[in-house]
């Protein structure tokens, strides 16, 4: 009961925080974040806030999860790439929002809890992939919505190769050591920026662990 109460209140401060797309509010309402955080935590897990998880990564605070992907502005039948599968819980929400997620992950562990946890769930439309997310996924795809959910310092160019003509990328990214959320859309190999608010992530690092 508790539990549903907090997610009331959750998807509440959502509303107060701008999300006013109603398939992304009845997501946050259908996905049990406590199962993408460790059980000791549990009673937070619909807190507006993150929370740490193996790795030394966090969970993203759930407004921040609503913002970026009512930025990405999702639709059912474009192709979306997540690089930081984390916990898993941006890749659950994603999954309700589009037809097929591919998602890198660089850490084992969490690649493989992640893979766990969303499975239990069964959720299905989801395609991992073990590896370095600077450089994008190694099959030559285009993406119609790329979103890192982790710190990049400067435009990550093996991902913007990787957006279709009108394809948008959600991110955070610095500015003069400060961090913001920021949307990328590509527009005939040129891009266009729009910063967004300021934003505490983990750094986005090449290579694997």
């Amino acid at each position: 009961m508790n539990a549903n109460i907090n997610k009331i209140h959750l998807i509440l401060e959502l509303r107060k925080l701008g999300i006013i797309n109603t398939d992304i509010l009845s997501v946050f309402e259908d996905i049990p974040r406590e199962k993408f955080i460790d059980k000791e935590l549990s009673y937070k897990a619909y807190h507006n806030r993150a929370l740490p998880i193996s790795c030394s990564q966090t969970i993203s605070q759930p407004g921040v999860v609503a913002m970026m992907t009512q930025i990405l502005e999702p639709k059912k039948n474009y192709k979306v790439l997540e690089i930081g599968t984390g916990s898993g819980y941006q890749t659950a929400v994603l999954s309700k929002l589009f037809r097929i997620v591919y998602t890198i992950e660089r850490y084992k562990l969490l690649f493989q809890n992640a893979k766990n946890v969303l499975a239990k769930l069964k959720v299905k439309n989801i395609v991992f992939y073990h590896g370095d997310g600077l450089k994008g996924w190694p099959a030559k795809f285009l993406f119609d919505r790329i979103i890192i959910t982790a710190l990049a310092k400067e435009m990550p160019k093996y991902l913007i190769d990787q957006l279709s003509d009108g394809g948008v990328m959600v991110l955070p990214l610095v500015y003069k050591s400060e961090q913001f959320i920021t949307r990328v859309t590509k527009i005939k190999n040129n891009v266009k920026i729009k910063k967004y608010w300021r934003v505490r992530f983990v750094p986005l690092l090449p290579g694997i662990k």
